[in-house]
């Protein structure tokens, strides 16, 4: 599909789903991309830990794709751009503080020096074909996190990108309620916004309030103190440094990619005045109640530091007495793997505090007054939710409404939707899917090596070698197995599926495929009898 005299509008990601956010705006036969990131991977893809989307649609109309445009550096908006962007061959465009982090990235995959990254001015109007980009400053928990005020010859978008209102952000720059409500005189066609937290009644809050919170608990903690929190989230780490000072303790910072957010920061003009901070090893040295740790782990990832401290595998040990603290908020689809961090550290008698207990977190993202706001400066025609699962996106199009807004329209990943002229409608449908980074290898997600790993995963596997010669079996089948669940019947179990093959073999076909398969359903049989699974099968044959 190429885009005519209209202008188009289609999620690659991130409408349906909170990550993964990929956004296409077509217009006179181009298109620009909005944002191109990754989300996390949850078990039902063993073995892997990120997802990235597939663009497919885009990769078709490459000649047609005018650039990639960033609102700003979160994972899930960014963090595909290191595998995908030098295969999409397109400048990409961002602000200093965004395009430093990417660059880290692109220097990590080795290909820096094969993609066209450009830092932008966001006080000058970006064009791009028939797109002309404003870079409007909104709130956020990482600096430069600009909405785009996108003109076209069918009327102007203003995509939101993730934001709140915090009229005294400790990092950047606070929405402006003047130049908003200037756009909105302009006339804003429609409305791209963030869902997230559309359920909740209460704004989110300024992060001024958090420093008072956790200024409170931790003067009041006992020997070390932890603090995990989102590594990119700059503003947090502002916060965390004058707490340090605040209450006396040494500042240490646990975490790579907590490092490279500094480094990108303190290079860009923020987190000037953040304390100097120590490295694990000397945190150690000090008296327990001198020194306050800062480690990423919070969402239950394995690999992450707050799980390695808390299975006794990182330079920084804890101990009963010791406090951990949560600054971050849950994300749907982790309760078990923080759950079962938050158990071990529960084990070994230190005390937890998470924003139920305390005024330790508040959210990067708007609250229906908030929203509300939004929808009272800009005035839009149309009002397209995105950056939320289904829940979110209906919730947000009926507060639209109850707002003001003269129409919503909810969309989904692939749904492609004409925006102008005339009435918004959805038009086609784009393909749309899931990539999964396996090692260095870019997969499908639900191509046949995932699949094949799901189904070990549930249902083992075996092996079983069988030789044969002109007369038939040769010798005794060799079987082994994993992941089966006989455990202590081993020894029965193997040796009724050796009887169960050399009876399948007693007048082997002369196809040597055929003989294979009656060898794959008659060990298959004896574990299913045994254990009620269906193990996947690999079967041997040795010509002698």
């Amino acid at each position: 599909m190429t885009p005519k005299n209209e202008l188009l509008f289609v999620a690659l990601g991130g409408s349906g789903e909170i990550g993964m956010n990929v956004n296409l705006y077509g217009c006179q036969g181009k298109w620009l991309m909005v944002d191109c990131g990754i989300t996390f991977a949850d078990p039902n893809y063993p073995g892997i830990e990120l997802i990235l989307p597939d663009l497919q649609f885009i990769e078709e109309r490459l000649d047609d794709l005018l650039g990639i445009v960033l609102t700003h550096g979160h994972e899930d908006h960014i963090g595909a751009l290191p595998y995908l962007a030098e295969d999409l061959g397109v400048p990409i465009y961002a602000t200093a503080f965004t395009a430093g982090l990417i660059r880290g990235k692109l220097e990590e995959e080795g290909n820096v020096k094969r993609v066209a990254l450009n830092v932008v001015d966001p006080a000058k109007t970006l064009q791009l074909g028939p797109f002309g980009i404003d870079f409007v400053p909104l709130s956020h928990s990482i600096p430069e996190m600009n909405a785009l005020s996108i003109a076209t010859p069918y009327g102007r978008v203003f995509h939101t990108g993730d934001w709140k209102l915090d009229t005294a952000p400790v990092i950047g720059k606070p929405a402006a309620p003047d130049a908003l409500a200037a756009i909105g005189d302009k006339g804003v066609l429609a409305l791209v916004c963030d869902s997230t937290n559309v359920f909740n009644s209460e704004p989110s809050g300024s992060e001024a309030d958090v420093r008072v919170g956790l200024t409170e608990v931790i003067a009041k903690a006992r020997g070390r103190v932890l603090v995990t929190t989102f590594a990119s989230n700059a503003a947090r780490l502002h916060t965390l440094g004058q707490v340090a000072k605040e209450t006396g303790r040494a500042l240490c910072v646990a975490g790579r990619s907590l490092d490279r957010i500094i480094k990108v920061a303190k290079a860009t003009g923020y987190l000037r005045d953040l304390p100097a901070t120590i490295d694990p090893e000397a945190a150690m040295r000090l008296p327990r109640d001198k020194v306050m740790v800062v480690a990423t782990g919070g969402q239950g990832e394995d690999r992450a530091a707050l799980s390695r401290v808390a299975f006794g595998s990182h330079p920084i040990k804890l101990d009963a007495g010791d406090t951990v603290v949560f600054s971050s908020k849950q994300i749907p689809g982790n309760e078990v793997a923080i759950g079962r961090i938050q158990n071990q550290l529960a084990a070994k008698g230190i005390v937890m505090v998470t924003d139920r207990q305390a005024h330790v977190h508040v959210s990067g993202h708007p609250g229906r007054p908030e929203l509300a706001q939004m929808y009272g400066w800009l005035r839009p025609d149309i009002l397209m939710p995105v950056h939320g699962e289904m829940r979110h996106l209906m919730e947000q199009a009926r507060f639209g409404l109850s707002q003001g807004v003269p129409q919503t329209l909810v969309q989904t990943n692939g749904e492609i939707v004409r925006l102008a002229p005339g009435a918004p409608e959805k038009i086609g449908h784009a393909p749309v899917g899931r990539l999964v980074l396996d090692g260095d290898v870019i997969l499908p997600g639900d191509g046949g090596t995932i699949n094949e790993r799901r189904k070990l995963a549930v249902n083992g596997q075996m092996s079983v070698a069988v030789a044969v010669g002109g007369r038939g079996l040769i010798g005794r089948p060799q079987v082994r197995y994993n992941g089966i669940p006989v455990e202590e019947d081993r020894a029965p179990f193997i040796e009724e599926t050796v009887e169960a093959v050399i009876a399948a073999t007693k007048q082997p076909p002369k196809d040597r495929e055929k003989l294979r398969e009656a060898v794959r359903l008659a060990a298959r049989r004896v574990a299913t009898r045994w254990t009620g699974k269906k193990p996947i099968v690999d079967v041997l044959l040795i010509e002698a």
